[in-house]
């Protein structure tokens, strides 16, 4: 396949502003795609070389990708810098630059063939750009893009420059590109939970790509979890008050302690121990102690847990805030963060065990499995855990948690039917905080989609975000408010070049704002923000129609807290659904 047909694929995703356009181009495109190549076509759309959770990065910056260009090209480095200066985008330079190139050799040799590079020729180099290693390595990885720069027309080298920078911008999301899958293979929308089981099991689009393109949508039914490749997290949804909890629980359920941590994913073979992050990167690393800890208390030989890790101080024996915890997401000073914030497991859920895969087992069983296989240690214990039955019992154990630093509850069903729902936000297991009862006291955590600029102090960056909630049903980001408090001048200084290589020349089909912003942005980066009180407004269009004809849900007076959301991806944001949930639970109601 040529690499010109997805580079011409990836321009017209750029252009369009309809999700059902999207849609209808990537069935096309893989239909048109050969079987045994449509898994590199799809991380190649998606500006990457595999799945998050093998950690494959090219690890090329600006500056290495101007030197590739300027070798393929003959043109100076200086000179590429200042194109790269005007217009902000090594796409367009690259783009430039070789349509320049074009005209000469044209010129030079009139009717001669250019060798056309295929989209395996793509893949593979980039590949051999990743693994190089050593001290020759940067050389290396220069001369194989330069190699690439060669061989590319103009817009391949555009979409080549993006992609080997990451910033290709086209947003084009997972849950999209299942939905294309399942019409383009199984000729039917309705195949799509049978696709979507198999993705949250292997956390691998291009794999499960594969198989439906060789085998058929039935060979997805095979598809079996596996130690060392992630799970997609279950997930919890929101009801305000414990009457309502229980309500939807049948008047019964397990309350959990909701620790302020970082969800863990932990996979054990034998004393080989990995980690994933919620957003199913590995985190081992980051974290050599909890490594530890699974290896020595899990009494598996083969295992999958889940476990929240939270930061306490040495000192005292109290568990510390989530943002502390962050001191340890970092590549340098591992060993000083780890000794100033170590970090205690508290296990909740197991989803595999020696052969036995447990997300088909209801809550209880895996309860049990779990306190089976976990040897309780000072930094190895399980979630704190009641079984109640009643508002009054429900209240008080949700002040006990509050009450020694937990940010809440988490109820989970007891019900045969309850099994681990991967990649799912669900009824299941249902969030309780203290401020679901009252005004605004809990942050939330939304998607930057655009931005305005600054003025007076703040000329020359932003001088507020317009930020989204997600809406699950339809798979779009509906707006919520504009922020602009809470920043510090550090964050001013550096919001410009963190968001700029997700920005956009138009609103992404995935976002919904009546709103026009200056700049806008793929939809990727989750930050916390905490307001005055949720309030309907007709300018936003988070749950437009909900609450009040032709009004949506506002933050009022919004401020940043401090938090960027690292360890969330933009559909793990607070949904449109908790957002209505949580106005409703407010004193001040409309309807």
């Amino acid at each position: 396949m040529r690499f010109s047909e997805l580079a011409e694929v990836m321009e017209k995703l750029e252009e369009i502003t309809g999700r059902i356009e999207m849609t209808n181009i990537l069935v096309k495109l893989f239909l048109e795609t050969p079987p045994e190549i449509i898994d590199k076509v799809i991380y190649l759309l998606q500006g990457k070389l595999a799945p998050e959770y093998k950690g494959i990065e090219l690890g090329i910056a600006e500056k290495m990708l101007i030197r590739s260009l300027s070798l393929s090209s003959g043109v100076p480095a200086k000179r590429l810098e200042e194109l790269y200066k005007k217009y902000g985008d090594m796409g367009d330079v690259a783009y430039k630059i070789i349509s320049s190139r074009r005209a000469a050799t044209l010129l030079a040799f009139m009717g001669k063939t250019e060798e056309e590079l295929s989209v395996e020729e793509v893949y593979n180099t980039l590949m051999k750009v990743a693994k190089a290693t050593g001290p020759d390595s940067q050389s290396v990885k220069i001369r194989l893009i330069a190699g690439l720069f060669n061989k590319a027309s103009p817009l391949e080298a555009k979409y080549l420059a993006r992609i080997i920078l990451g910033a290709l911008r086209l947003g084009v999301a997972d849950m999209t590109i299942l939905d294309a899958l399942a019409i383009a293979f199984a000729k039917t929308k309705d195949a799509r939970p049978i696709v979507e089981r198999a993705y949250n099991l292997t956390s691998d689009l291009g794999e499960i790509a594969r198989i439906i393109a060789e085998k058929g949508v039935s060979a997805l039914k095979e598809v079996r979890i596996q130690v060392g490749r992630p799970v997609r997290p279950m997930l919890a949804e929101r009801l305000p008050t414990p009457e309502e909890i229980l309500r939807k629980l049948g008047g019964v359920c397990a309350a959990e302690y909701k620790y302020d941590g970082e969800r863990i994913q932990a996979h054990k073979k034998g004393d080989h121990v990995v980690l994933f992050s919620r957003k199913l990167e590995e985190i081992s690393g980051h974290y050599p102690d909890a490594i530890e800890i699974v290896r020595r208390h899990v009494l598996a030989k083969e295992a999958i847990v889940e476990a929240e890790g939270v930061a306490v101080d040495p000192d005292t024996g109290e568990m510390l805030p989530f943002q502390e915890l962050m001191h340890r997401r970092r590549k340098y000073g591992v060993k000083e963060a780890m000794e100033k914030y170590p970090v205690t497991l508290f296990f909740f859920d197991v989803l595999y065990v020696d052969g036995v895969d447990m997300t088909l087992k209801p809550y209880p069983e895996r309860r049990a499995m779990l306190e089976k296989i976990i040897r309780v240690g000072d930094r190895a214990r399980l979630a704190t855990q009641k079984i109640v039955k009643s508002v009054e019992e429900l209240e008080e154990f949700f002040e006990l948690a509050i009450s020694e630093g937990c940010e809440g509850l988490v109820c989970k069903s007891l019900s045969g039917n309850a099994i681990y729902q991967a990649g799912v936000r669900g009824f299941l297991w249902i969030k309780f905080k203290r401020s679901y009862q009252s005004k605004m006291i809990e942050p939330i955590d939304v998607v930057i989609v655009g931005a305005f600029h600054g003025r007076g102090r703040r000329a020359g960056t932003y001088g507020g975000l317009l930020v989204a909630v997600y809406d699950k049903e339809a798979d779009m980001f509906r707006t919520v408010c504009k922020v602009g408090s809470g920043f510090k001048d550090d964050d001013l200084a550096k919001l410009p070049k963190m968001l700029e290589p997700y920005r956009i020349p138009h609103k992404h089909p995935r976002v919904d704002s009546k709103m026009e912003a200056d700049v806008w942005f793929v939809p990727h980066f989750v930050i916390e923000i905490i307001g005055d009180e949720i309030t309907v407004s007709p300018i936003h269009t988070a749950a437009m129609g909900r609450i009040k004809p032709g009004a949506g849900l506002a933050i009022r007076f919004p401020r940043f807290t401090g938090k960027y959301r690292e360890d969330k991806g933009p559909e793990d944001a607070t949904t449109v659904e908790e957002l209505v949930e949580m106005y409703k639970a407010q004193l001040k109601k409309i309807g």
